[in-house]
């Protein structure tokens, strides 16, 4: 249907292309759905309708973007894109959201039988957590919240006016902030970590926000076509268009993680529930980088000379900082977190070279990336040691012996990030390096390639620990035996990272029948 207007008196009746948002609103109802699950389906009952009701929606909802193929349009009323890489985008954030909700499922692996908090709202190791402990309560609640954040991920990249995006934005981030501070071990930290990211992300949307009312005062719309048509029609080297870029990037390059706007990240990766990191490491990214592009290709396109040196400098630099913090950290978590932040800087380089190839090769790079990450921090769930989950590097010595597929799994993620050759990470970088070198990027390409071989140190130390490294004197790693959920993620994850690296040419051609973005 096409967006027309029935004019009542002085008000303007939109009618909304609901076939072509179905996706969006199919998880967004689910989550209201499963509000009302929380306030009247017992509780012995809430887990599994829960259950049904995510899966149920996120199928449903990626059917409904296979079904939209081809489609390139803008709809409700001009506020959301239906294109190509609007398409893929949402397609992989429902596909790595299915794989991490598989995660976030499990119950065999944590003694306690949930990886969440009983009850979020008792204090840390008081009598009424205690209590709600022996009763076996589970924190269902996380599943109306993860489906919240779904939701405005789907969004996310594909609105075409600002403040659609920071509608959007928020739908995503407070679900997020909640869900970071429900581990149910070691709930200080993970409370102090959701605390840094709410303050820190409350930070980062005031910049969106402000950039926002300082593009609107330039423009007179937030539409991204028509600050696109504003900047061609008058000077691009007004105060008002330099402060509110810089200020909106700002809000946009933190979500991404990029430096120097990446603090947050190693503390809420180490302090969050395990499957959440998993889940907020791969499908933030892809929500953050769409908006990102769309921003920058649609609403500044037409200034690229302006923002493309500062974007030059952010790439080398997040690449740099991720890849020398990764070298000095002990903790599992916190060494992916900062490989997180290179990585970003690797896909900042498809960012920079503002071509459709650009465009084209970082959504590569994006899903190789996100399947290896959840892949990844579900293995982190399963090696434990007296107190929980193995977090530094020396409890995971011989766990080649202890469990060679659990491993060898884990292996392969961490060679998908260095970028080896037969892995997906190899596909994703190639992609964007070679966008880059032919959008004229050639020196942040230069950098990113030493940077790729150096980050290799540490994913490569992870290897010799696990496969040519005694125990240490207390024993190897324990490797949980986990239920069907987490062994069908880690399945997935792997035979998509090696189909990625190995048969590269059908996501590639996937990605160019994509597009680009429509204005």
């Amino acid at each position: 249907m096409s967006a027309t207007l029935a004019v009542v008196g002085s008000f303007e009746i939109p009618t909304i292309e609901y076939a072509a948002l179905a996706p969006i609103m199919i998880v967004m109802g689910a989550a209201v759905l499963a509000v009302l699950v929380e306030a009247f389906v017992p509780q012995r009952f809430r887990r599994v309708t829960q259950l049904v009701i995510t899966f149920a929606s996120l199928v449903g909802a990626f059917a409904m973007v296979v079904k939209a193929g081809g489609t390139s349009q803008i709809v409700a009323m001009g506020s959301v894109a239906i294109d190509g890489p609007t398409l893929f985008m949402q397609g992989s954030i429902l596909v790595l959201a299915a794989l991490a909700a598989l995660v976030m499922a499990e119950r065999q692996v944590d003694p306690s039988g949930d990886s969440f908090a009983p009850r979020a709202s008792a204090l840390p190791g008081s009598a009424d957590e205690q209590a709600f402990t022996r009763l076996g309560w589970l924190q269902t609640e996380i599943w109306p919240l993860f489906l919240f954040c779904v939701g405005g991920m789907l969004l996310f990249p594909a609105s075409t006016d600002l403040l659609t995006m920071f509608v959007a934005l928020e739908v995503l981030s407070l679900p997020l902030y909640v869900m970071v501070g429900l581990a149910r071990r070691r709930r200080l930290l993970s409370q102090e970590a959701a605390l840094k990211y709410f303050v820190l992300g409350a930070f980062s949307s005031a910049f969106f926000l402000y950039g926002t009312a300082l593009l609107y005062g330039f423009a007179g719309t937030v539409s991204l076509t028509g600050i696109a048509n504003a900047l061609s029609a008058s000077a691009a080297d007004s105060g008002l268009v330099v402060t509110g870029v810089a200020l909106l990037a700002v809000g946009l390059l933190f979500k991404v993680g990029a430096a120097p706007f990446h603090q947050w990240t190693p503390d809420v990766y180490q302090g969050s529930p395990t499957s959440v990191t998993g889940f907020m490491a791969a499908c933030t990214k892809v929500a953050a980088f769409g908006a990102l592009m769309r921003v920058l290709y649609v609403a500044l396109g037409g200034i690229s000379w302006d923002w493309r040196p500062v974007m030059y400098v952010i790439s080398a630099l997040t690449m740099i900082v991720g890849t020398l913090f990764a070298l000095t950290q002990t903790d599992i978590k916190r060494m992916l977190a900062y490989s997180s932040v290179a990585q970003a800087g690797f896909m900042l380089v498809g960012v920079v070279a503002t071509s459709a190839a650009g465009l084209q090769g970082t959504m590569v790079y994006l899903l190789a990336y996100g399947i290896a990450t959840v892949g990844a921090f579900a293995i982190l769930t399963l090696v434990r040691d007296s107190t929980g989950e193995a977090s530094h590097l020396s409890q995971w010595a011989g766990l080649g012996r202890r469990s060679p597929w659990v491993a060898s799994a884990f292996a392969l993620f961490l060679l998908a990030f260095a970028g080896i050759p037969l892995t997906s990470g190899f596909t994703g970088k190639f992609a964007v390096f070679t966008a880059g070198v032919a959008g004229g990027a050639t020196s942040v390409v230069v950098i990113g390639v030493v940077a790729s071989a150096v980050a290799a140190f540490f994913y490569v130390r992870v290897i010799v620990l696990m496969f040519f490294t005694e125990p240490s004197a207390e024993g190897g790693p324990s490797v949980v035996v986990p239920s069907a959920f987490t062994k069908s993620a880690i399945t997935i994850s792997v035979a998509l990272t090696l189909v990625i690296g190995v048969l590269p040419q059908l996501v590639l051609n996937l990605v160019g029948q994509a597009g680009v973005f429509v204005r």
